[in-house]
């Protein structure tokens, strides 16, 4: 009926018609997943994204369906990521008092783990021998989504590969990142929160949200500063640093 209403306009009439399953597949998939991570005892290993991903990547190998059908389906999701990562913002009103006394500390170390991120992704690259088109994808890999697919394009590498591996990052840095920081004695939940924030960008944040709220405001602060250090940074070290390493 929806779609019908919507034949003048072929374009919201495609995207609700391919919403009418791309959209409650990821959401089912999604909530099992959530079941099957309470279920567990909230374990890190038992991760929502992750097992949500393999769903539906199952179920679109199994159908024999294209990714970038289900792509065009699922904008409406991409919307609400918007929106829920604005939603951050509530947990940090929450701490804003603490939040103001460590203000200098906190921007300080955010700046240094971006640079720290950005020249370690480099370096490594180069040691194992990869690409330059690889460094110019994954320079920015330790921020959000878009802002590293945003500075890949920029630097004209591959979008879709610093997604990627953004996405892989951030699942990673989700199941092991408090068990790693609190292996290194590093139990302080504002620097638990921030370095997660850092390292695993918004599904760590989320992670991050599950444990408690400080932590989470402090792993929402962490991404936010991440992204905009990122992006003044990354840039110009790819620019000084990218031929000699690329030559190396």
């Amino acid at each position: 009926m929806l779609v019908d209403n919507l034949a003048g306009l072929p374009e919201l009439a495609a995207l609700a018609q391919n919403a009418a399953w791309s959209v409650p597949l990821t959401v089912a998939f999604y909530l099992i997943a959530l079941w099957l991570f309470r279920r567990s005892g909230q374990s890190p290993l038992v991760n929502p994204v992750l097992l949500g991903m393999a769903g539906v990547m199952t179920t679109l190998h199994l159908t024999d369906t294209r990714y970038e059908d289900y792509f065009n389906g699922s904008q409406a999701l991409h919307f609400l990521l918007g929106t829920a990562t604005v939603a951050l913002a509530i947990p940090l009103h929450q701490q804003l008092q603490h939040l103001r006394r460590t203000a200098l500390p906190l921007i300080l170390s955010v700046g240094a783990g971006s640079l720290t991120a950005a020249l370690s992704t480099l370096f490594c690259i180069s040691w194992l021998g990869g690409s330059e088109l690889t460094m110019r994808s994954l320079a920015a890999k330790s921020t959000t989504t878009p802002v590293a697919m945003a500075i890949a394009e920029q630097l004209e590498g591959l979008p879709a590969l610093a997604a990627v591996t953004v996405i892989i990052t951030g699942i990673l840095g989700a199941i092991f990142g408090l068990g790693i920081l609190r292996l290194t004695g590093i139990v302080d939940p504002r620097a638990q929160g921030i370095a997660i924030g850092i390292a695993a960008h918004g599904i760590g944040t989320a992670r991050a949200l599950q444990v408690s709220h400080a932590l989470g405001a402090y792993a929402g602060l962490g991404m936010g500063l991440s992204a905009l250090f990122t992006a003044i940074l990354v840039p110009p070290v790819w620019y000084v640093l990218g031929p000699y390493l690329v030559t190396g």
